[in-house]
C-alpha cells in the first residue's frame, strides 16, 4: 500500500466546505474525503484558531464551529508552529503560519484558493500548493492506482 498523503488545507478550504449550500461542491468533498481517512490532515493551533474565528465573524453556529474543531482535534494531525519556525514569505502572516506547517508537518500538499500563495509559483520546499480541484484529482488519481 501507498504511503498516506498529508496536506494542509488552507483556512478558506474550510470556510467554503461550510458555507456552500451545493452538496457537490469541491471543498465539501475534501473535507469528506479527509473525514473518510483518504488523506492525513496537518493542523496546528493557530489555523484551527483562525478557522473558528472567520466561522463565527460569517455567524456560522456555534454548534458547526465546536463541531468541527472537535472533529479537527480527534482526527488531525497536529503539529506545534513555534513562531521562530514563520518565515516571512507572504504578505499576510496567517499565510505564513499555513506554510510553516506544511513544512513542519511533512505535507506534500497545501490546498488554498488564496491568490497571495501565486507567489510560491505552485510549490515551496516540495510542497505542491494547488486548489481544490486539482489535490481532488490527485486523490482521485491515487485510489485509481490502488
Amino acid at each position: 500500500m501507498t504511503e498516506t498523503i498529508r496536506a494542509v488545507l488552507d483556512t478558506n478550504i474550510f470556510f467554503s466546505a461550510t458555507i456552500s449550500r451545493n452538496p457537490s461542491s469541491p471543498t465539501r468533498e475534501v473535507i469528506e474525503r479527509w473525514k473518510r481517512g483518504e488523506f492525513a490532515l496537518v493542523m496546528c493551533a493557530q489555523i484551527a484558531e483562525e478557522v473558528a474565528e472567520k466561522l463565527e465573524e460569517r455567524d456560522i453556529s456555534p454548534d458547526t464551529i465546536e463541531s468541527l474543531v472537535e472533529t479537527f482535534a480527534r482526527f488531525a494531525e497536529w503539529v506545534e508552529v513555534p513562531s521562530e519556525k514563520i518565515e516571512s514569505l507572504l504578505s499576510d502572516s496567517d499565510d505564513n503560519v499555513v506554510v510553516a506547517c506544511a513544512v513542519l508537518g511533512n505535507a506534500q500538499y497545501l490546498v488554498t484558493y488564496d491568490p497571495h500563495f501565486n507567489t510560491l509559483g505552485g510549490e515551496f520546499r516540495g510542497i505542491k500548493i494547488v486548489k481544490a480541484i486539482p489535490f481532488l484529482e490527485a486523490l482521485r488519481n491515487r485510489e485509481n492506482k490502488e
